[in-house]
């Protein structure tokens, strides 16, 4: 039949690796807005995990700072948590509110929301390129009715090609510097940011910021 002959030459082993990268890339998007990505549980339960390592990865931080209590959960926030109003949780290493997912990005989630960009942009690249090779340009009425679908898709795959690709490349830039986006964007409201002596006290260079972050 045709679809062994195409199975033969080959042609069906590209649609079907499409295929799964777009169902890879559903899966990891229902995996990191489905998933905890690190509310701060009460105190008491994390006690010794709280002792753990503060020291190690936080030498710079001045001493008088005390960690403080939340107002809104009332338990005593780690350093870099901060309480999502909309999720009405303390997470720890905050990074934003992804409206799309719905979930905060946190410290255990952050990594594979990484993953799923990249995935996102891999298959966002991949279905703009079918869709320009189905394009051939005719300045006619004729050519616009029937490839205005094909001509809207690509646009729009365009659109939201250059969005995640800005959005990855800005949070892999804050990943090298060992920041979160919303120490970055409210730094001079940050205590232990703003009476550090360093402007980012938790940079331990790039391969070692990357080595943490992702291992």
């Amino acid at each position: 039949s045709d679809l062994q002959k195409q199975e033969e030459r080959g042609e069906l082993l590209q649609p079907l690796i499409f295929v799964l990268l777009v169902l890879c890339s559903v899966l990891l998007y229902f995996k990191v807005s489905l998933m905890d990505p690190g509310f701060v549980k009460p105190e008491e339960e994390l006690k010794e995990g709280e002792d753990k390592g503060q020291g190690v990865v936080m030498p710079q931080i001045p001493g008088d700072i005390k960690l403080r209590r939340c107002g809104y959960c009332l338990v005593k926030q780690p350093m870099r948590a901060k309480h999502c109003q909309l999720c009405q949780h303390c997470v720890r290493r905050y990074d934003h509110h992804c409206p799309w997912l719905e979930n905060c990005v946190g410290e255990r989630n952050h990594p594979l929301f990484i993953v799923y960009l990249s995935m996102q942009l891999v298959v966002l690249l991949w279905g703009g390129r079918v869709a320009w090779s189905g394009l051939y340009f005719e300045q006619s009425r004729e050519w616009l009715q029937h490839n205005i679908f094909l001509l809207v898709s690509f646009l729009l795959i365009l659109i939201f090609t250059i969005v995640v690709l800005l959005l990855l490349a800005s949070h892999l830039y804050l990943i090298s510097c060992n920041t979160t986006t919303w120490e970055f964007m409210s730094h001079h409201r940050i205590s232990y940011l703003r009476h550090s002596e360093l402007e980012n006290p938790f940079d331990q260079g790039i391969i070692l910021n990357l080595w943490r972050f992702f291992c």
